[in-house]
């Protein structure tokens, strides 16, 4: 069956075999594994995911003609859900450690990423993430300080996960064919890392440094705390220094400090 993408949807099937092999495969799924796949859209990675027997496979559709297509398709095979992606109680399969597999909407990719790293106890949630993304976006969430990419994605995504990049992908292993490249990244839930009371205020502090990101640091210091000066000693901070050439461990040390203060 053909369906027409729905542009509002951010909709580009992925239907290159050898691409869901590279997929399917990093999940080393076995008959004890949970899965969660997000955007299903036409089943293609859907069909490979079963082949390799696993416990139970949620699947996460907000297209209503592809959810019936796809519970016609698999039956009972599957645990099928019409709802957003973003909107999702994801609490509920908490315990389940998931594997989550996602070509992510364009519109929304860094979104429903952030709504990821939101949830506390991560690593138990979830075992690993497998999930596509433009490439321009992952080039974010993976660069390093002193990069043009680095950033606010990049010092969120870095927090809570170790983050691999396997493989760009060309526009024509989907349909429609997109006019951008995509990336497949790999994320791994850590177990330890700079604990923080709530991303919400990781995410403010670095909203706050890179939203003028050519400007230097005193800043966003200087608005972020009275005692600026006495932080940047701390810290050892040049203030002259811009947004890109803080490392992340030093934004989380960053954000303690301003969680210490609300």
């Amino acid at each position: 069956m053909t369906f027409v993408a729905k542009k509002s949807l951010g909709q580009n099937f992925l239907n290159d075999n050898k691409i869901i092999k590279i997929i399917v495969d990093l999940g080393k799924i076995d008959c004890n594994d949970f899965i969660l796949e997000v955007g299903a859209g036409t089943g293609n990675l859907t069909e490979k995911i079963l082949e390799q027997s696993p416990k139970k496979l949620f699947v996460i559709e907000k297209d209503q003609r592809l959810a019936l297509y796809l519970k016609e398709k698999f039956g009972d095979e599957i645990n099928i859900f019409n709802e957003d992606m973003m909107k999702f109680e994801y609490e509920r399969y908490y315990k389940d450690k998931l594997i989550i597999f996602g070509n992510l909407p364009y519109n929304i990719s860094t979104q429903i990423l952030a709504k990821w790293i939101r949830v506390k106890n991560l690593d138990s949630f979830c075992k690993k993430f497998i999930l596509m993304f433009q490439k321009e976006v992952a080039d974010r969430i993976i660069a390093e300080t002193n990069t043009k990419n680095y950033g606010r994605l990049s010092i969120l995504s870095n927090w809570k996960m170790k983050i691999n990049k396997i493989i760009d992908i060309e526009p024509g292993s989907f349909k429609p064919v997109p006019k951008v490249k995509s990336t497949l990244l790999v994320f791994t839930p850590k177990k330890n890392y700079y604990n923080l009371k709530d991303t919400k205020n990781l995410e403010h502090v670095t909203n706050i440094f890179f939203s003028q990101r050519r400007k230097m640091i005193k800043k966003p210091l200087k608005f972020l705390f009275k005692n600026y000066k006495e932080i940047s000693n701390k810290l050892n901070l040049d203030l002259t220094l811009r947004p890109q050439n803080l490392n992340n461990h030093t934004y989380y040390k960053i954000c303690e400090i301003y969680e210490a203060l609300i």
